[in-house]
């Protein structure tokens, strides 16, 4: 497999098409823990980041450019809370895969998935315990710095995906101290929370789609959720 334009073009597709897929949980969920617009506002951020895609040049790309062309649709083109810290880890994510090379690499992985956890917690000023999108991204931050720098870039995503997981559990039980959750008291008490679902699709959408969330949500030991492989 390469790890070049190409893959992360059809990453991005895959994580459009699952959250396309996944969109109603998605929205029950922040029904629930926020606004209720969390889902419409990561798809429209998604569909924006299509057009940009279908606009680059024919023939092989960059590993950055299709990473580089969804921070844009995101920063630019998605209100709400999530659009924006979205958009910021796509953009460090793009730019640390084109200072490594045309190819995707652990490090770089690395190097961008915890430059936009810093992004974010400048912005947003959460911490993980928040309960926001944090409690996933800073474990999935830690699996890519604890992945050999030399190894597979698709592997060190799935460990990313596995620990971003974990993370959504965890704010099942968490008082939420930021964003809309954290006017809603013990109402959210017992929902995930949608923001760090998604940052979870992100990672795991780098080798599968995902078509259902219900039993990745369901509890530990569940985590495989209905998939299907990309090739």
């Amino acid at each position: 497999m390469e790890f070049d334009g190409t893959f992360t073009r059809s990453w991005i597709q895959r994580f459009a098409d699952s959250v396309s897929a996944t969109e109603p949980e998605l929205t029950v969920l922040d029904q629930r823990a926020g606004d209720g617009d969390f889902g419409t506002n990561l798809r429209t951020g998604l569909a924006l980041a299509a057009r940009e895609l279908a606009a680059l040049p024919d023939g092989p790309l960059p590993a950055a450019a299709p990473l580089e062309a969804t921070a844009r649709a995101f920063l630019d083109g998605v209100g709400g809370t999530s659009g924006p810290l979205f958009g910021l880890l796509f953009q460090e994510l793009s730019t640390a895969v084109a200072a490594a090379g045309p190819s995707v690499r652990v490090a770089a992985l690395a190097a961008g998935t915890g430059a936009g956890l810093a992004a974010i917690q400048r912005v947003g000023e959460a911490v993980p315990g928040d309960k926001t999108l944090v409690d996933a991204l800073a474990p999935a931050a830690r699996e890519l710095q604890r992945f050999s720098p030399g190894g597979r870039p698709d592997r060190a995503l799935a460990a990313a995906a596995r620990g971003a997981w974990q993370g959504v559990q965890s704010t099942t039980l968490l008082r939420a101290h930021r964003g809309r959750a954290s006017y809603l008291g013990d109402r959210a008490s017992g929902v995930p929370d949608p923001g760090a679902v998604g940052v979870a699709l992100f990672f795991t959408t780098a080798n599968a789609h995902v078509v259902s969330l219900t039993s990745r949500l369901a509890g530990p030991g569940t985590a495989s959720g209905r998939e299907e492989a990309p090739l």
